[in-house]
């Protein structure tokens, strides 16, 4: 069944922004489902428009229409869809939204987005940027498939440029209160609580992090000096792998009786699953550590200040188990919270990759 979503079409005030026609209804694709993201170019007296069908997962493709009159009427590329991966077993799947470009050679490009998605079903990072080669074979564009396998590697500091403001690259939940984070030029993150957790659908917890840049790394984070008013009422605090409010993975100190836990829910698969181990006193160092791989999620921690401490694995999950079909990647960052208002608590050494 075909979409009754049109791509539409009228002039601007470039200087303005001010609608200066009615809108005209152009192109309504090939049937696909949800035609959006039209792009339009002009090559050879022809107009092309090159939109989005077929929804954002498993039917995602890129098709082209062509027109002599910018205001149509559009005929449709023989070859439709110019770019798309439903239907194969290719690594790079969801490929679509696609805008293309000429480099310094003239050879033609397409930047798209699309997920790395395995043979079981996971595509942790969710959609990605990727890019893939183009060609104008007589009147129309025509994109090579997308698939490159994307290797880790060794990131240079992309970040250097900006250097001299603090906090750059950390992400909050929606309207943070930013008096509750003192983020220093040094190794410290300070946190003032709240007993706002991450399952809150409401209000923005103390959380922030960075979104996961890699199928293959670790994350990790150490507390130290945990004395005094550590043992307030229901303190926890921790690394966390975040979604949103429904579905999160994270292991946490938990004050209440010690111990090391380790959570995950996810409310759309009705998973919740919970490991504890209770550590008897309060340590006075604590380290976290969040590994992981396309396959699985693995939590560890260690206490004391010694570098030979042995690390201990809490638990061990399936990324499946937090795989959806999301637009966007998690996050994985640093929380706290307690019913106990003011407190402090202070990481060191938070690492993301």
């Amino acid at each position: 069944m075909g979409s009754s979503i049109k791509i539409s079409l009228f002039e601007i005030d470039l200087a303005t922004g001010k609608k200066l026609s009615e809108e005209r209804s152009i192109w309504g694709g090939t049937r696909g489902i949800y035609p959006e993201g039209p792009h339009m170019y002009k090559r050879n007296r022809w107009y092309y428009s090159m939109v989005s069908e077929g929804g954002t997962h498993d039917g995602h493709m890129i098709t082209m229409a062509r027109s002599r009159d910018i205001w149509g009427p559009y005929d449709p590329c023989p070859n439709n869809p110019i770019l798309t991966a439903r239907g194969t077993n290719e690594y790079i799947q969801y490929t679509g939204h696609c805008d293309a470009f000429q480099d310094e050679t003239r050879q033609w490009w397409g930047v798209c987005l699309g997920v790395r998605k395995d043979k079981g079903g996971r595509f942790v990072m969710e959609r990605e940027t990727f890019l893939t080669r183009g060609n104008w074979d007589g009147e129309w564009l025509s994109f090579e498939p997308v698939r490159s396998r994307i290797e880790n590697l060794t990131p240079k500091d992309e970040f250097a440029a900006f250097s001299a403001f603090t906090g750059v690259g950390y992400l909050y939940m929606r309207d943070a209160n930013f008096t509750n984070y003192d983020i220093g030029r040094g190794s410290l993150i300070t946190f003032i609580l709240s007993p706002v957790d991450l399952s809150h659908p409401e209000t923005s917890p103390t959380f922030t992090g960075k979104r996961q840049r890699k199928l293959l790394g670790q994350s990790s984070v150490s507390v130290r000096c945990l004395t005094g008013n550590l043992d307030a009422e229901k303190l926890k605090f921790g690394l966390a792998c975040y979604k949103d409010e429904h579905r999160y993975v994270r292991i946490f100190y938990d004050a209440t009786d010690p111990a090391i836990v380790f959570e995950l829910i996810n409310n759309a698969k009705r998973i919740s699953q919970k490991e504890r181990h209770k550590l008897g006193n309060v340590p006075i160092d604590l380290h976290l550590r969040m590994e992981y791989t396309e396959k699985e999620y693995r939590f560890l921690y260690k206490v004391g200040n010694k570098s030979d401490a042995i690390w201990t694995c809490l638990a061990v999950t399936d990324t499946l188990n937090m795989t959806n079909p999301d637009f966007v990647g998690p996050v994985i960052g640093i929380f706290a919270t307690a019913t106990t208002n003011n407190l402090k608590v202070e990481f060191q050494d938070f690492s993301a990759d």
